[in-house]
């Protein structure tokens, strides 16, 4: 099995940190990768025009040393009015006819990725939670929702339920977390993602009058184009995905807060090479939480008495403790 091109995005701010991290994980937990890392970085112009999105030079040169190609791409569609469409459009810069493994940025590899089956399949994270729809209190529910986009591009609904669960729970209806997701192809991947998620943002059916698509977008049409494609909800030999081979810790002091002292022995062993320190050092959070060791030392015993269920209540103790940076 080929490995696949793997994808993450970066621009200048937060997210040309997290690509450090990504990177540097990657070569320290998984030194038999041989893929590509692709890194896309949109550019200023387009609907990102008058937002400076390229990352600094430092970044540029510590990815480029640990083995990252950077791609840049011109968003057109979405840029600054609505960020995660950059994942959506930046599906253009891979390889045609090529496996291919996006990662959300904010991801640590813990483990060896090389020997994960991507198996042509398409899947995506299951590491979520009930967050679309919200039904209203006199309908339309669950199945009403989703079934009318299947509808909307000619899918079969019945064939994506979770039967083991009941009606109306939201994990009966396939629904993913958007923070990794691959397939076979990305230019078939992409071009479809791209044409319904603006097909919906566009003119949502009747039965999504009432629910926001901001930020759901992206997990919304997620599972239609996977669904379309012949893939599913991942199998056994992807649970090491969102386990013990990749962390989407989303904030880093989230990361701190809830991961296991294995996923923190990775993020600190990988960011420990000079080269790495220097630049990360720049960046506040990884400064105070990693180098200064704030985070074993302040922000884990906020939670020694044992974690929420939902990730709100951990960001709100987070931000009422002054560990937060958006």
């Amino acid at each position: 099995m080929a490995a696949p091109n793997l994808l993450i995005l970066a621009q200048g701010g937060r997210l040309e940190f997290e690509a450090i991290l990504f990177a540097a994980s990657l070569r320290h937990a998984a030194p038999d990768f041989t893929g590509r890392l692709i890194v896309a970085e949109p550019q200023p112009d387009g609907a990102w025009a008058g937002h400076d999105t390229r990352m600094a030079d430092d970044t540029r040169a510590l990815l480029d040393s640990l083995g990252a190609e950077i791609a840049p791409f011109t968003a057109r569609h979405f840029g600054a009015a609505y960020p995660y469409g950059n994942k959506i459009e930046a599906l253009s810069v891979l390889p045609a006819g090529e496996p291919f493994a996006f990662f959300d940025t904010d991801t640590l590899v813990t483990g060896p990725l090389d020997r994960v089956p991507f198996d042509g399949k398409p899947a995506a994270s299951m590491r979520r939670e009930g967050t679309w729809p919200e039904p209203p209190l006199y309908g339309p529910g669950y199945g009403a929702i989703w079934k009318s986009l299947y509808d909307r591009f000619g899918l079969d609904f019945t064939s994506s339920l979770d039967l083991s669960q009941p009606d109306e729970h939201w994990e009966r209806y396939l629904y993913f977390n958007a923070g990794w997701f691959f397939g076979p192809d990305p230019a078939v991947f992409g071009q479809r993602f791209l044409n319904w998620a603006l097909s919906v943002r566009n003119d949502p059916p009747d039965e999504l009058a009432c629910q926001s698509l901001d930020p759901w977008l992206d997990q919304v049409i997620l599972p239609l184009v996977i669904h379309s494609l012949g893939g599913g909800r991942p199998g056994p030999g992807l649970t090491g995905l969102d386990g013990d081979v990749t962390c989407h810790y989303r904030k880093l002091p989230l990361l701190y807060a809830r991961e296991s002292d294995a996923v923190l022995e990775v993020l600190e062993a990988a960011t420990a090479p000079n080269r790495i320190k220097k630049r990360l050092k720049d960046w506040e959070p990884a400064k105070k939480l990693i180098y200064q060791g704030k985070g074993r030392d302040k922000v884990r015993p906020l939670f020694a008495g044992g974690l929420p269920l939902r990730e709100k209540p951990i960001r709100q103790a987070l931000k009422k403790n002054s560990w937060w940076w958006d």
